[in-house]
């Protein structure tokens, strides 16, 4: 890659940022958060050949960072402000792999009217990686904590549920993909922020690792347990036309970023209302089983699955 780390900084990422960052001339910005509110901050990287794929789309790479950043907002009940960046490049890596991940970058910022404050630039003769840290903001009291599911909470998911995993088997050749629809799914979630959850949910968390783990953290947290009918589980037409066989990697595969919601059942009403047009479907309840989650077939007969979701060790 041509160029010295500030002529990249100059011309790729300062356009991005606005007057708290100081044009990205400083080691740091300087900000005034929105009076009366409770900051939120979330941190997540992408490493190449473990988050994305090598000839992944630099574009689809930068937007894919900002979303799983803005789904852990969202998961908060948290509105977005703006971000900080690193980068670890290869001093190979081409200028125009640069410029499509900064147009990347431009795209999901006004999308989601956020900012880049700052960050941090390096070389690496390893693989690609990079971070973001999301900064957003609630009202005081509002967020929503893994800690707050009770007994007798009704299990809600927003959207579709394994589509992302799908993709990644279609991008291994293990999956017909007509249309790239898994394969958009993967590479282009839809963090679900803005909703107002606050008042209605009293646990979430965002399907980063799968559906099943990630419940199992709620469950953790809480120190409960849920059923699961694995037929409620919503899925998408092109995962129903894959078939019953990919079940296990819909409920156990990750990077879906839907939100999974523990709420009492008469706050369904009012939580379809919230939601207006992202999908919302009832999928199981909490129960008093400390930590155990049980996925039930139509039958009732629990079903066992060789692992519940991603994890790095």
């Amino acid at each position: 890659m041509s160029g010295g780390e500030f002529d990249r900084i100059a011309r790729y990422f300062a356009p991005l940022a606005n007057q708290a960052a100081l044009g990205l001339t400083d080691d740091a910005a300087v900000w005034s958060p929105p009076p009366g509110r409770q900051l939120v901050l979330t941190v997540d990287q992408m490493i190449e050949g473990i988050h994305f794929l090598p000839d992944d789309p630099p574009d689809c790479v930068a937007r894919k960072l900002l979303r799983r950043n803005l789904s852990d907002l969202a998961a908060m009940g948290a509105t977005p402000i703006g971000y900080l960046l690193t980068t670890a490049l290869r001093t190979a890596t081409p200028q125009a792999w640069l410029a499509e991940f900064a147009a990347g970058l431009a795209q999901d910022q006004r999308r989601y009217d956020i900012t880049l404050f700052g960050g941090d630039s390096t070389s690496t003769t390893g693989p690609i990686m990079t971070s973001v840290t999301m900064i957003g903001h609630v009202a005081p009291g509002a967020a929503l904590l893994r800690t707050g599911a009770r007994p007798g909470d009704a299990i809600f998911v927003t959207g579709t549920i394994g589509d992302a995993a799908l993709g990644l088997e279609a991008a291994r050749g293990n999956i017909a993909d007509p249309g790239g629809f898994f394969s958009t799914r993967r590479l282009l979630p839809e963090p679900r922020v803005g909703l107002p959850l606050a008042g209605l949910a009293h646990a979430a968390i965002d399907v980063s690792d799968g559906l099943i783990q990630d419940l199992g953290h709620l469950c953790t947290n809480a120190g409960l347990g849920a059923v699961i009918e694995a037929a409620r589980v919503p899925h998408s037409p092109a995962a129903r036309a894959a078939g019953n066989a990919w079940l296990e990697t819909r409920l156990t595969g990750g990077d879906d970023y839907e939100l999974i919601l523990a709420a009492p059942a008469a706050a369904e009403p009012a939580l379809r209302a919230a939601c207006g047009t992202v999908p919302l479907t009832r999928i199981g309840i909490m129960t008093d089983a400390h930590r155990a989650i049980r996925i039930n077939d139509a039958s009732g007969t629990p079903l066992q699955f060789a692992r519940q979701g991603w994890r790095h060790f």
